[in-house]
């Protein structure tokens, strides 16, 4: 989708050299629209080896020089965590739109201080009237340097089974980085009449005991047979990823979510965006390159 050419200037960008921003400048570049990167680093930026000189300015710092980053902005789309929405709608100039990023995990039977900060974010895209959307992806995979399904598979390669709390049938929907971008991209480029809140989620919904099986295949891993284990003791037993070599760090709070469901109607996704999400063998493929 291209962006109709906007009154007052190019897209500002927040976050522009983390994983989505890096990922949105580079489709913003490929269809020709201008953006000004907006970072807190300007030696991180030059290092995506993306064009543009960026407008620096810290999200905790002084208003002031977020203000001057954002001057003359007509569309901002920040990538930057929720937390921050409040801070960019002071220092947006009046008129301007918002497209950001929240998360899904919003909606956990278990807040903590990231799931607190997006509802503070979306909250206050709410109570401000501002034009725009906050968009909510579920677990993001396939951006460089991602996380969460590499940090799987590299725990996968480690152990002979598979333990999962409940023995892992509480629903995962994950969304691949390329179909986060195609749904920045078409919020930006159409009209929001007021603030909106809007889930974007993966093509597939499945277990997470599937999940977990469909990653070991595209990693070229053999099999490996699923051990359920309380959660409690899965719990109690995540210290040792820490201390031990060649184990990805676990949180006990990201075993404790593996509990509940997280799938997702994407039909307003694609009434609103005109975005249809991939499929996981899809994303999967892509990213493992299978």
């Amino acid at each position: 989708m291209t962006l109709p050419p906007a009154p007052g200037g190019p897209v500002h960008v927040i976050g522009a050299s983390g994983r989505s921003g890096v990922a949105l400048c580079r489709a913003l570049l490929g269809q020709g629209t201008p953006f000004v990167p907006v970072v807190r680093d300007a030696a991180r930026w030059r290092a995506t080896g993306l064009p543009g000189e960026p407008m620096i300015a810290d999200l905790t710092g002084p208003a002031d020089g977020l203000r001057r980053a954002l001057a003359g902005a007509a569309r901002v789309a920040s990538t930057a965590h929720a937390r921050h929405v409040p801070a960019l709608l002071a220092a947006m100039p009046e008129g301007a739109a918002l497209v950001c990023l929240g998360s899904t995990r919003k909606f956990t039977r278990w807040p903590d201080a990231h799931g607190n900060g997006v509802l503070a974010g979306e909250a206050a895209l709410m109570a401000s009237g501002r034009d725009g959307v906050i968009l909510h992806p579920t677990m993001i995979y396939g951006a460089q340097g991602e996380n969460n399904v590499r940090r799987l598979a590299t725990l996968l390669r480690r152990l002979p089974v598979t333990p999962l709390p409940g023995g892992g049938h509480a629903l995962v929907q994950p969304i691949h980085q390329d179909d986060v971008t195609r749904s920045m991209l078409a919020a930006l480029g159409r009209t929001w009449d007021g603030p909106h809140a809007l889930v974007i989620a993966g093509g597939t919904a499945l277990s997470y005991r599937d999940f977990a099986a469909m990653v070991a295949r595209h990693a070229g891993l053999r099999p490996r047979p699923v051990l359920p284990v309380p959660a409690a003791a899965m719990m109690a037993a995540a210290w040792a990823t820490r201390v031990l070599p060649g184990l990805p760090p676990v949180g006990t709070a990201e075993i404790r979510r593996l509990l509940e469901d997280k799938a997702f109607d994407t039909g307003p996704m694609a009434r609103e965006l005109g975005v249809v999400p991939i499929g996981l063998e899809d994303g999967l493929g892509r990213l493992f390159g299978r």
